[in-house]
């Protein structure tokens, strides 16, 4: 399958291997794993760094092994619910911090194009959103209020 942006094909990168039960090396119960990423989450870190600190720290090679949850549904078991989901506020993240390097340079046009990209995916998953009830039906993207939710 091609690319979203581009005409290219092919995935490259290393693949996790294909393993079917905790290592036997894991020395954390479920419970212990699940109340590390309710804590972890509850202060506002992103599950991308949970995962590399309880890989880096706890010695965790993956959440989903050793419980059998990823790391959503146990913060959703838990009942902490984040303001918005973490791929669109990421977006938004790096859309603020593009619009930021156009209004210092304007000619940048490179970068303009990579913004208008970066503003496509986030109508996008706002849409789906929308449609599966995540995000109100009222809710609107704009740079302006980007700024505001995600710094």
């Amino acid at each position: 399958m091609a690319r979203m942006h581009a005409r290219r094909r092919g995935r490259s990168g290393s693949k996790r291997p294909i393993v079917d039960k905790a290592p036997s090396w894991v020395q954390q119960s479920p419970s212990e794993v699940k109340d590390m990423v309710a804590k972890l989450s509850g202060e506002g870190v992103s599950m991308a760094k949970i995962g590399l600190i309880l890989r880096d720290q706890h010695a965790v090679p993956s959440v989903r092994l050793v419980t059998g949850m990823s790391m959503k549904e146990i913060c959703v078991e838990k009942g902490i619910k984040a303001k918005l989901p973490e791929d669109l506020s990421e977006l938004m993240r790096k859309a603020v911090r593009l619009s930021g390097h156009i209004k210092k340079n304007p000619k940048d046009r490179h970068n303009t194009r990579g913004m208008h990209l970066v503003e496509s995916k986030i109508r996008r998953l706002v849409k789906y959103y929308k449609s599966e009830g995540i995000l109100p039906e009222g809710w609107s993207y704009s740079i302006a209020t980007a700024a505001l939710q995600v710094e």
